[in-house]
């Protein structure tokens, strides 16, 4: 029997997708030693079957729908995309599902990897079963940072697993296109792949159980995405339950709520996430296996001054970009507790994620984008801030119309009354993902509206509208 080999760290980061890379980058640059455990592909979620490939998927989509509502071009691309091409666009985004650069980029900083399964099993304590079976035993002096991510959640519908759904895997990763495609779920995931596998020459039926598309946004990013939906050629239902699906000689059945039958190729569950933490040994501490892990502002796991919990597993902001911030975050908390620095975790400190309170950014890249940042109206009104949402029509602003032909477009701006600053803002339109950073920059940096009438947008831009929006909440 082999001996379990023991190594010792200042750092052990369990999870080497964006957000433990960044961690291990920033405890890296302030020396601490560190180990990287992943047991899948260094890069995680984002880079194979997320962010990267959905994103390499839905430009084409997004530049031939641009392109047809340009004078003098939309004639020369009437044509179906070239699927194969789309595919192999994608594939080369993912590095054909390897890691070797990534692994390469963890080298260069001097962050060492283990692959295997990785437990915690006890206080600053993770064992690794790599691929051999064997078995290696990481402690960390400092801080074990979980990084393990999210998981697709399927609803609990008697034989889903002999159906062999797709989940946001399947839908950023297959190989060929679906004939018909049946999408469950009304939020990002199922926007982006309506949009992408309809492009490319799906028949698809996305079913809502709720009112609208995208709920945690502002209702008119849902209806104008939606129309374009529908106009693309999608069945869009709203209000519409699923109570059972079964395969059928290899055709997908799904049953609704009132008892219909609808057939498809392949069905797509985009109906929530779960945190990767039901077998990273959280028992050993005194945790409950399965759990999102609260965290204070640093990242630290509540009762655990040597813990931290950084992205998807905090249930703070389940985005990647939101994530990365964590880490970062979370890295120099680690590096300060480990060095006896002041540590800054006063609001906007740089120990504290304090914009994942009021000021998460977004893009949902369907066709039209969304974008937004920081709270919708609703959202402010529940927190009990006195506001003002001001509207803008972005067909109104020159920039829009000299972007697209028809241009169809709105964005709001909700005001707090009593400080004078913006609580959040939303786009929806073609191009609109490339303003939010300047929203962002607003609400982050809680800027006077008297102050924003000093940041002059260019002519004729897209970004004209903050002017509109300036004007609009003036004139009210």
């Amino acid at each position: 029997m082999t001996e379990t080999e023991t190594n010792a760290y200042d750092v052990v980061v369990l999870g080497a997708g964006p957000v433990g890379e960044n961690v291990a980058d920033r405890t890296r640059a302030a020396g601490l030693t560190t180990a990287v455990v992943e047991s899948e592909l260094v890069g995680g979620e984002c880079s194979y079957w997320a962010c990267m490939p959905s994103k390499a998927l839905l430009r084409p989509v997004i530049a031939r729908a641009d392109a047809r509502r340009v004078p003098g071009l939309r004639q020369s691309v009437q044509g179906p995309l070239d699927a194969s091409a789309v595919l192999a666009h994608r594939d080369y985004y993912t590095s054909n599902w390897k890691d070797d650069g990534q692994v390469g980029w963890l080298d260069s900083i001097g962050a060492d990897l283990h692959r295997g399964h990785g437990r915690l099993t006890g206080p600053r304590t993770v064992t690794v079963t790599g691929p051999d079976g064997g078995e290696r035993v990481l402690t960390a002096r400092h801080a074990v940072a979980v990084c393990t991510g999210s998981r697709a959640a399927l609803p609990g519908l008697p034989g889903l697993d002999a159906v062999k759904p797709w989940t946001s895997r399947e839908a950023t990763s297959s190989p060929t296109v679906p004939g018909r495609l049946i999408v469950i779920g009304g939020g990002v995931v199922a926007t982006e792949m309506a949009t992408v596998w309809q492009a490319l020459g799906s028949q698809v039926t996305l079913l809502v159980r709720g009112k609208g598309l995208l709920p945690r946004m502002e209702p008119f990013a849902g209806e104008l995405i939606a129309e374009a939906l529908k106009e693309a050629g999608a069945d869009v239902r709203t209000g519409t339950s699923v109570e059972s699906v079964t395969r059928e000689n290899g055709t997908v059945v799904a049953v609704t709520g009132t008892g219909e039958r609808i057939e498809a190729d392949e069905i797509l569950f985009a109906t929530g996430r779960a945190p990767r933490t039901d077998d990273i040994g959280l028992e050993s501490i005194g945790l409950d296996p399965g759990s999102w892990l609260p965290v204070d502002d640093s990242l630290r796991v509540s009762g655990h001054d040597w813990l931290y919990a950084v992205g998807d597993v905090n249930h703070r902001a389940l985005l990647t970009h939101q994530g990365k911030y964590q880490a970062r975050i979370a890295g120099a908390a680690i590096a300060a507790r480990a060095t006896g620095e002041t540590l800054l975790a006063e609001p906007w400190g740089a120990h504290a994620a304090t914009a994942d309170h009021t000021a998460v950014p977004q893009v949902v890249f369907t066709d039209p984008e969304a974008a937004a940042v920081g709270l919708s109206l609703a959202e402010a009104e529940e927190a009990g801030h006195r506001v003002r949402a001001v509207d803008v029509d972005l067909s109104t602003v020159s920039g829009a119309g000299l972007y697209a032909d028809g241009y169809q477009g709105r964005a709001r701006m909700v005001v707090d009354i009593e400080d004078e600053i913006l609580r959040g803002v939303t786009f929806v339109g073609p191009g609109v993902g490339e303003l939010i950073h300047s929203a962002t920059i607003a609400v982050a940096g809680q800027v006077p509206v008297s102050r924003l009438w000093h940041a002059v947008p260019s002519y004729p831009t897209i970004s004209e509208v903050w002017l509109r929006l300036l004007e609009a909440y003036r004139d009210a």
